[in-house]
């Protein structure tokens, strides 16, 4: 199956959430991306803290061949560009994504 996640909170629960899903997707051979979304473009800079890692998630995520897009509007309304936790997308991207997806979900 292939799983489509929109992320669009910034809230470290929400994120930490979203990335177990994808690692347990991915463990169980299933082909994950997660679009970046709203305030979900902001990953890089949401700090771990004492009950969710989400840098930890994030590259065990990445280390699983899991597949992560921001959306490029969303990052330049706030300032920022590509990072190194994944390349900038739009929403033809997204389309595209939802369109190849045999499930979609949202997170946020």
């Amino acid at each position: 199956m292939k799983l489509g996640i929109i992320l669009q909170s910034n809230k470290p629960e929400h994120v930490w959430n979203t990335f177990r899903l994808g690692i347990t997707a991915r463990e169980a051979g299933h082909r994950v991306e997660i679009f970046l979304l709203n305030e979900g473009s902001e990953l890089d800079t949401i700090p771990d803290s004492e009950h969710f890692d989400i840098s930890a998630k994030v590259a065990e995520f990445k280390n699983q061949a899991g597949e992560i897009y921001a959306c490029g509007t969303c990052l330049k309304l706030r300032g920022k560009q590509e990072s190194k936790v994944c390349p900038v997308s739009s929403m033809s991207d997204l389309l595209k994504m939802v369109e190849g997806s045999d499930k979609v979900l949202v997170f946020g």
